[in-house]
């Protein structure tokens, strides 16, 4: 199929600046709909970041269906407790814990109005799909649509392939739950850069310390 170019669309007139530094991960999500023309506009946006030799592996899975998100939500809830130490209880998470947000997301996936997989065709080609999930999530921003990037676990792979039919070959690198903030972007709180960066090698600061 030929290669077709995409402009700038008018609805991400937003700063790249804004969007970057008052990007957060939203968990909780209103169940409105997303329309089909900024669906597309997120999935034009993902299409956009740069792939290994211009190969455009990666793949976006877009599900909206009510009982197929209600069952991906049950393995999501699976796997993500799954990946909890052993023991480990809800009870023992103090409020404000960002693990208790993220528990709570666990248990409300089956109710968030989208969910977009993203995937490449073969095995190993993370770098491929990444920046594309990043731009899709940036463009969500500049619309107003939350988002947040999560994993699942080997232990729910198979029946995520079997409930979606997507080819044993083809790997799943994360999903993204997409839907209307039920609280606010804003700007976030960070390490200072001169901690979390190392310059020439590991340890040293960064020349603006």
């Amino acid at each position: 199929m030929a290669m077709v170019k995409l402009d700038p669309p008018d609805q991400l007139g937003m700063s790249l600046g804004e969007a970057m530094f008052t990007q957060r991960a939203i968990r909780r999500l209103k169940p409105d709909p997303i329309s089909d023309e900024d669906l597309k506009t997120l999935m034009d946006a993902a299409s956009k970041a740069p792939s290994s030799r211009n190969e455009q592996s990666g793949r976006f899975l877009v599900v909206r269906d009510r009982d197929r998100i209600r069952r991906f939500g049950e393995l999501y809830r699976e796997a993500w407790w799954a990946k909890r130490p052993a023991g480990w209880t809800p009870e023992g998470i103090p409020e404000g814990d960002l693990h208790l947000s993220a528990m709570r997301l666990a248990d409300a996936m089956k109710d968030v109005p989208l969910v977009v997989l993203a995937v490449s065709a073969s095995p190993g080609q993370a770098s491929s799909v990444l920046p594309a999930v990043q731009n899709l999530m940036l463009a969500a921003r500049a619309l107003g649509i939350g988002s947040v990037l999560t994993t699942l676990h080997a232990c729910v792979t198979d029946r995520i392939h079997e409930l979606f039919k997507i080819p044993p070959e083809a790997q799943v690198h994360c999903c993204i739950p997409l839907g209307y903030p039920e609280g606010r972007f804003g700007t976030t709180t960070r390490r200072p850069t001169s901690e979390t960066t190392y310059y020439e090698e590991w340890g040293n600061p960064p020349p603006w310390e």
